[in-house]
């Protein structure tokens, strides 16, 4: 599909979003299963639930756009997931397994922080403010599960999984 304009482009790039959104709430469950650590799986499976509604969000963009939401596949989170799952092929169950689940997570989020930023950008520039500030929500949203993630690599899963070096 080529695009002709910066709405279609909007729209494509919202398209991938919703894709992000569909292929984590598939790698999500399996991510908290991996984790050892009790808050990281929690953390996981909280982030799954807002992933959940983060879905449904772009959805109804896509639905006030008139486009359909399953039109194309973001091969950049199939990417990062992919490195996720090999981090937990190559790792034992505990704290250096958690503190790699960590890294690919807040690989994962970075992407969506990204992500979403643009669109929020690309909304407002088409004068769609009610879709630039859910857009924007989301990305906050990111942010305050990237912050966590940081929180427990720092508290506790780094530190334990140096020790055991």
């Amino acid at each position: 599909m080529d695009l002709e304009n910066f709405r279609e482009m909007y729209t494509a790039e919202l398209q991938e979003a919703r894709s992000v959104e569909v292929q984590l709430v598939d790698a999500l469950p399996k991510m908290a299963d991996a984790a050892d650590n009790g808050d990281l799986s929690t953390a996981f499976q909280t982030h799954l639930e807002e992933t959940r509604g983060h879905q449904r969000r772009v959805e109804s963009i896509l639905k006030r756009l008139g486009a359909s939401p399953a039109e194309h596949d973001d091969q950049g989170m199939r990417g990062l997931i992919h490195e996720a799952e090999k981090m937990i092929g190559m790792t034992d169950r505990g704290p250096l397994r958690d503190a790699a689940l960590i890294a690919s997570a807040q690989r994962i989020e970075h992407y969506e922080i990204a992500v979403y930023g643009t669109l929020a950008t690309y909304a407002k520039c088409l004068g769609m403010d009610d879709q630039k500030q859910a857009l924007a929500d989301i990305m906050e949203e990111e942010k305050t599960t990237d912050e966590n993630l940081s929180d427990l690599a720092a508290g506790i899963i780094n530190p334990t999984a140096a020790e055991a070096a």
